[in-house]
């Protein structure tokens, strides 16, 4: 495996993780309050966009990390949108 592919699997782990436990949180709590909904639109839209493009030049690490995070991203953005 080359530096450049281990290099974006390794960042790739660490941005879509970090989402984890606020949407654990999310999850168990149902408060939404405090998060803004333009943000995650606009960066649930990022990320799908992200994806799409991983998918164009067949980049392993930006598929598998986008992919993830548009889990992550939606589930928070469903929640902030049903529990106002």
């Amino acid at each position: 495996m080359e530096i450049n592919t281990i290099i974006g699997l390794a960042a790739a782990a660490c941005t879509t993780f970090s989402f984890l436990p606020q949407a654990v949180k999310v999850i168990k709590t149902k408060q939404t309050k405090d998060l803004s909904l333009i943000m995650y639109s606009v960066f649930t839209t990022g990320v799908f966009l992200w994806l799409t493009y991983g998918i164009s030049v067949n980049d392993i690490p930006l598929i598998i990390a986008n992919s993830i995070t548009l889990i992550f991203a939606l589930t928070i953005l469903i929640m902030k949108i049903r529990y106002k």
